[in-house]
């Protein structure tokens, strides 16, 4: 039997051209599928930051093009006598740490707030939670700058007026313009973690809750031990999800306090 293996001849490689052929027979419709979403990544996306990673090393002109000058960028940001590159990083942790926060723990509530109720009622405040994420951020930056505005126009002016409390300088005021542009924004529903909490909590098996309910847990007591724990993936994702938007915002700042105020914001 050993003898009949050894002599059985090789099977011969298969040319690289072979090889292509049959993985273009086999998957190039799905690669054909795929290309212009891929493309449009690739030509809007993937370039630019490629790009701008190149520039970042030069000093660049659009007229003139770029001169190398390595990492001089990077330390005139971070040693720059203004430091406004340094106080950017610092007030966007501060903005990230209390909204990603805020947006986990208030979407976490409302979703186990509508999740015992019947279907029709949770399908109209999941829609309702969401109109925020489908509102353009200028309107909702425009809306919370007349809210917050310094005269008695401003609606929460107009309240503290009513029971006579002096008018506030919401975002004119150094010490408290970022908090409250983090107001603003603790105030906005965070829309996709109700609807993401809510599908999460959906999908929990009943069974669970039947079991914890026999052996006398109370409510508190299965939200914590078993709707929180079989949410993780979903926290997770949001989580990150909200960071990166944190790290993101730029309209709703420029469009509430265009002068920075003192570069407080």
């Amino acid at each position: 039997m050993s003898e009949t293996l050894l002599e059985r001849p090789r099977t011969k490689p298969q040319p690289v051209i072979s090889r292509l052929r049959r993985f273009i027979r086999q998957h190039g419709w799905s690669y054909a599928f795929v290309l212009p979403s891929m493309s449009t990544f690739a030509i809007f996306v993937l370039l630019p930051v490629i790009w701008s990673f190149i520039i970042s090393f030069q000093k660049y002109s659009l007229a003139r093009g770029g001169t190398w000058v390595g990492l001089q960028n990077y330390y005139d940001a971070f040693t720059t006598q203004s430091g406004v590159f340094v106080i950017a990083i610092r007030n966007t942790v501060y903005y990230t740490a209390i909204t990603v926060t805020a947006n986990i723990f208030i979407a976490l509530i409302l979703s186990s707030l509508i999740q015992p109720l019947n279907k029709y009622a949770q399908t109209f405040f999941r829609a309702a939670y969401y109109l925020p994420a489908v509102t353009s951020v200028v309107i909702i930056a425009i809306t919370w700058r007349w809210l917050l505005s310094a005269d008695q126009h401003g609606l929460f002016n107009y309240v503290r007026g009513l029971v006579g409390l002096p008018p506030v300088r919401w975002l004119a005021d150094p010490r408290i313009a970022l908090e409250s542009i983090i107001l603003s924004t603790v105030l906005t529903v965070p829309a996709t973690g109700v609807v993401l909490f809510s599908a999460a909590m959906g999908s929990i098996p009943k069974e669970y809750y039947e079991a914890a309910e026999i052996d006398g847990a109370g409510a508190i007591r299965k939200w914590w031990n078993i709707t929180l724990p079989l949410i993780k993936s979903t926290t997770l994702y949001l989580v990150v999800l909200y960071t990166i938007a944190s790290f993101e915002v730029f309209e709703k700042i420029l469009l509430m306090t265009p002068s920075g105020v003192g570069n407080a914001t």
